[in-house]
């Protein structure tokens, strides 16, 4: 407790980090109070009992997770930074797929800054097209008016608005605050959720309807929980280093140096949580096509599609696991190009010791990557389905979803950033890190700049 008051008393003597920390905390705060404006036009009454039976499962629940709830309650920010991440993950992908956005990709910070532009016009086009599927079908029942110029063209220019908005709260976030803003966005959506989540699985093991209470099983809970995210965060933090050699540079006076040794450290799970995204999205479909009047509900096809849209069921979790081990693969290979980096290292000047620069160099990253990644897709995949054991187990389903999947990867992932970024501004200015031990991994100095993303 003395080392944690000592540590914020040290947050506290930095100016700039105590102003960056308000600023992001004040943003953060216009975020949450916004999230609570209804959309004009819609009755928020109407649209709760309209749902009320339907719960927070599927779609519905994982957007509403990620918006705070915002998404439930027709809020102005509904669709929250989801149209931006959409945007980016077509950007990525035309990336792979364009030559022309490849060659921008090259140009260093200008090329950043163009995607970026492209990734901001992007987002105002699937805005576009998102909002009225939203306004149509999910707040459809609490519309009286549902005339294009009275409602339609109003409520969806004030959700173009809204998402806009939430951007440029996510860029000064990122510029002039803590830790990166969109990222800050999410996870302060999904921790929303988290005290409501915990309240009502305290309240409904010690209610006093139960027999005999079962705190002792909350508090067993808790510890699977905490235990959960010590492993999420072995997974997130765990790197494979390949060292790398510069060659030898003559210094002032004609006196032969060795060059630096340093290396590159790849990340365990390099596709973050986007192979459970692309997964969840893909495993919507059962679900939709079920909805459909032309499936026979009780054929053999609506019971396959039944099952494949069950959390519960052991066919929806092995179809989702497999989806992510193999999603997690396309998108290291996707990211990460070895004949790219072996041509950097070579222009550098720099080699892996004990490898030949060129082919074999790009043959031993490969092998690297195929033995990182297939360990580092199975944990992610048990991961991804822990919240269903979690329900297997009798845990409600609001609490259940903080025991994995993309929930607890991007929470566990943004609050180590964060730290990261207060710890360095601390070190900077000779105080003592957030960490007793050391400092925090993931930013570490001595890893190799070869300038090389993903």
């Amino acid at each position: 407790m003395k080392k944690f008051i000592q540590t914020i008393k040290n947050i506290y003597n930095i100016k700039e980090l105590r102003d960056r920390i308000g600023f992001t905390l004040f943003l953060i705060l216009i975020y949450r109070l916004g999230s609570f404006i209804i959309i004009p036009g819609v009755n928020s009454e109407a649209l709760a009992s309209a749902h009320e039976s339907a719960g927070s499962t599927g779609l519905v629940g994982l957007i509403s997770t990620f918006t705070g709830g915002a998404f439930s309650r027709a809020s102005i920010f509904a669709l929250g930074v989801m149209p931006y991440i959409s945007a980016s993950i077509v950007m990525q992908l035309l990336g792979v797929a364009v030559p022309q956005i490849q060659k921008i990709q090259r140009d260093g910070e200008s090329g950043r800054k163009k995607i970026q532009t492209y990734t901001k016009l992007l987002t105002i086009v699937v805005t576009v097209l998102q909002a009225p599927g939203y306004l149509n079908t999910y707040v459809a029942p609490a519309i009286s008016d549902t005339s294009f110029f009275s409602f339609q063209l109003p409520a969806v220019s004030v959700m173009v608005a809204s998402t806009m908005f939430l951007m440029w709260i996510g860029d000064k976030i990122t510029d002039k605050g803590v830790g990166n803003g969109v990222s800050m966005l999410i996870m302060v959506g999904i921790m929303a959720r988290f005290p409501e989540a915990i309240a009502g699985e305290f309240a409904r093991l010690t209610g006093a309807d139960v027999a005999g209470g079962r705190l002792l099983t909350f508090f067993l809970e808790l510890i699977v929980w905490f235990f959960i995210i010590a492993l999420t965060i072995m997974l997130i933090q765990g790197v494979r280093k390949i060292a790398l050699q510069y060659a030898k540079q003559m210094s002032v006076g004609a006196i032969n140096q060795s060059g630096a040794r340093q290396y590159i450290p790849i990340k365990v799970n390099i596709a973050g949580v986007m192979p459970i995204i692309f997964a969840q999205a893909v495993m919507f479909v059962p679900s939709t096509l079920l909805s459909m009047d032309w499936v026979d509900k009780e054929g053999l096809i609506g019971q396959t599609f039944a099952a494949l849209s069950d959390p519960r069921n052991f066919w929806y979790n092995f179809a989702n696991a497999m989806m992510i081990i193999l999603f997690t693969f396309f998108y290291t290979a996707m990211v990460i190009n070895p004949r790219q980096w072996a041509d950097d290292f070579k222009k550098q000047g720099a080699f892996v010791p004990g490898v030949k620069p060129g082919a074999d160099t790009a043959d031993y990253i490969d092998n690297i990557l195929s033995k990182i990644t297939f360990p580092g897709s199975i944990f992610l995949a048990m991961i991804a389905i822990l919240p269903a054991f979690a329900m297997m187990f009798d845990i409600s389903t609001a609490f259940a979803y903080f025991f994995g999947g993309t929930s607890l990867l991007i929470m566990v992932g943004v609050i180590i950033d964060t730290l990261q970024q207060i710890e360095s501004h601390l070190l900077m200015r000779h105080y003592d890190g957030l960490m007793e031990s050391g400092k925090l991994r993931g930013r570490s100095s001595n890893a190799a700049p070869v300038g090389i993303s993903g």
